[in-house]
C-alpha cells in the first residue's frame, strides 16, 4: 500500500542562488535543520548529526544548477531515508519544496508530527536568510 507524499514549501525573499548556497551547505544544517539535529559535524569527509535516536549520517546530492537538495539520512538501525529537497526560482525570490513521505508502518499522528517539524524548519530557513539580508 503507497500513501500519498506530501510537498511542504515556504516562499523566500531572496534569491535562488543564495538560498541554494546556505541549504546545501551541511555545515549550515543545525542552524535551520533542528528536525534533524542541531549537531552537525564533518569527520572524515563525511556528515553527522546527532538525533534523539542517535548518530546519523547524511550524504548530499553533488552541487548542481537545478536547485537539487537532495539527501539521505541514515539512521542508528541501519535504515536509509531518501529526503527529496528542492530550491525553486520564483522571479527574483525562491520556494524551498519538502517532500515528505512516511515510512511503511507510520502512523498517522506520527506523519502530522514530521510535517510539523519539518515546515517548522522550513519556517527557520526563511527567517536565518531574509533576516540576514537586512
Amino acid at each position: 500500500m503507497t500513501t500519498q507524499s506530501q510537498h511542504l514549501s515556504v516562499h523566500i525573499n531572496r534569491p535562488v542562488a543564495e538560498v541554494y548556497a546556505f541549504v546545501s551547505d551541511p555545515a549550515n544544517l543545525g542552524r535551520w535543520a533542528a528536525g534533524l539535529g542541531t549537531s552537525v559535524v564533518q569527520e572524515g569527509g563525511r556528515w553527522f548529526a546527532e538525533t534523539p535516536e542517535g548518530r546519523v549520517w547524511i550524504t548530499f546530492a553533488p552541487v548542481n544548477e537545478y536547485g537539487v537538495l537532495d539527501h539521505e539520512v541514515r539512521t542508528p538501525a541501519g535504515e536509509t531515508v531518501y529526503v527529496p529537497l528542492r530550491a525553486i526560482a520564483d522571479g527574483d525570490d525562491c520556494e524551498v519544496v519538502f517532500t515528505l513521505r512516511p515510512s511503511p508502518g507510520m502512523s498517522g499522528a506520527d506523519l502530522e508530527r514530521d510535517a510539523a517539524l519539518v515546515s517548522d524548519d522550513l519556517l527557520r530557513l526563511k527567517a536565518i536568510l531574509e533576516e540576514g539580508a537586512r
